[in-house]
């Protein structure tokens, strides 16, 4: 089992440590505001606070910020998902000191200088003018806003450049002085640091304040279960290559059906070439090059799609077998032979993703701030035994009806 060690600091920061002889650190803030934490008129404002974050503190200029983690050998970066907002570093374990200090400074100290902010305005448009050129990406989040309509869980997490260019200094700090608090956080870190220092680093480094409770975040239970209106959504983009999705709400992180939907999703159409989609549409059929299936818990409720691109002629076609692999896992258990390789290559690929410790880090910090709960690769691994053929129909039949699917079409 992984050993952590795990305490709450006076200032209500949570913090996990991952005690490692390696003598480089990883380390980052990882804080509860993301895309379903804005409201209304704030579309893509968590993320661009994320970009202006860096851009000043009351010590430090934004190239001043820049260095002092480049210049000693590290890398400092940061992202933001639906739920949350991470910033974090790697750098060799005798900096570490350095490392805490400059993230706590830069969440809870930065300006948000309106100067930064008008220049940053134009960075993050050219982000987003990007990312509408891309159709295979743009396909997820659109996708996402029709199963998640009517809350912030299907907002843009980049938002739009005319709302983007609207944000002011005073947006950046109306919203972190929401979000960005201690009590609102988690610091992790992994590496070769004893947790003493890591404490009194950040006992140094972050105040105290009393500060208004936090708001609760919209319930996805206000919305409506199931769609009942069209499920079939076809845009006209001009692409030369048809790019689909197709798929439905899922389950939250707390709900136990997730670990059968996990597997299910990874003999469906995970990374393996061996994956039942990529075997049925491309080598067989030589219809597209790549086919994939993914999911996502999110606290309350979650999503599985299946995403691929043809020639437009070969969409029908496509979507055909997809639903033939679908039913197959509906109609038919698998059998114990199927199902113990099925464990085994997702166990496999689970191992060697956990080898990556900047990826695991980041794993189990964002695990710890929505759950409480430390990741332990033992305990996965366990969930993954103990499910049967029984278990992957029952959820098969559930996610997977034809009723069910939602279906969104670039062409």
């Amino acid at each position: 089992m992984t050993k952590y060690n795990t305490f709450t600091l006076d200032n209500g920061m949570r913090v996990i440590h991952l005690p490692s002889d390696s003598q480089v650190v990883y380390c980052g803030i990882a804080v509860k505001a993301g895309t379903r934490h804005e409201r209304s008129g704030e579309e893509g404002l968590a993320h661009f606070c994320e970009h202006l974050t860096f851009k000043g503190t009351q010590k430090m200029s934004a190239v001043q910020i820049i260095n002092a983690i480049e210049g000693l050998g590290g890398e400092m970066n940061a992202f933001t998902n639906k739920e949350d907002t991470v910033f974090y570093c790697a750098i060799q374990a005798k900096h570490a000191k350095k490392a805490i200090g400059v993230l706590c400074d830069i969440v809870f100290g930065s300006t948000y200088p309106q100067t930064e902010v008008e220049k940053e305005r134009e960075v993050v448009c050219d982000e987003i003018d990007s990312y509408e050129d891309t159709p295979a990406e743009l396909i997820y989040d659109e996708f996402e806003n029709i199963l998640f309509e009517g809350h912030p869980l299907g907002h843009n997490i980049l938002g739009t450049s005319e709302q983007v260019r609207q944000y002011t200094s005073e947006d950046a700090q109306r919203f972190t002085s929401r979000y960005y608090r201690p009590d609102n956080c988690v610091f992790f870190l992994s590496g070769n640091i004893d947790r003493k220092t890591i404490a009194a680093s950040l006992n140094k480094m972050v105040e105290k304040k009393d500060r208004p409770e936090l708001q609760k975040e919209q319930d996805v239970a206000a919305l409506a279960n199931e769609r009942t209106e069209e499920r079939l959504f076809i845009r006209q983009r001009g692409t030369h290559q048809a790019h689909v999705m197709l798929g439905t709400r899922a389950f939250a992180g707390s709900d136990p059906r997730r670990w059968a939907l996990y597997l299910l999703n990874n003999i469906l159409g995970g990374p393996g070439l061996n994956s039942r989609l990529n075997i049925a549409l491309r080598e067989r059929n030589g219809l597209v090059y790549s086919v994939d299936s993914s999911m996502v818990s999110y606290s309350d409720t979650g999503m599985w799609s299946v995403y691929f691109g043809c020639d437009p002629a070969d969409v029908k076609r496509c979507l055909r077998l997809v639903r033939r692999e679908l039913d197959k896992l509906m109609q038919k258990p698998l059998s114990p032979t199927q199902l113990a390789a099925a464990k085994r290559q997702l166990q496999g690929q689970l191992a060697i993703a956990s080898d990556s410790r900047e990826q695991f880090a980041l794993d189990f910090a964002k695990n710890y701030l929505h759950t409480g709960k430390e990741r332990d690769l033992s305990d996965i691994m366990r969930h993954i035994d103990t499910l049967s053929s029984s278990d992957l129909q029952d959820v098969a039949q559930l996610l997977f009806a034809e009723d069910r699917i939602t279906t969104l079409i670039y062409q």
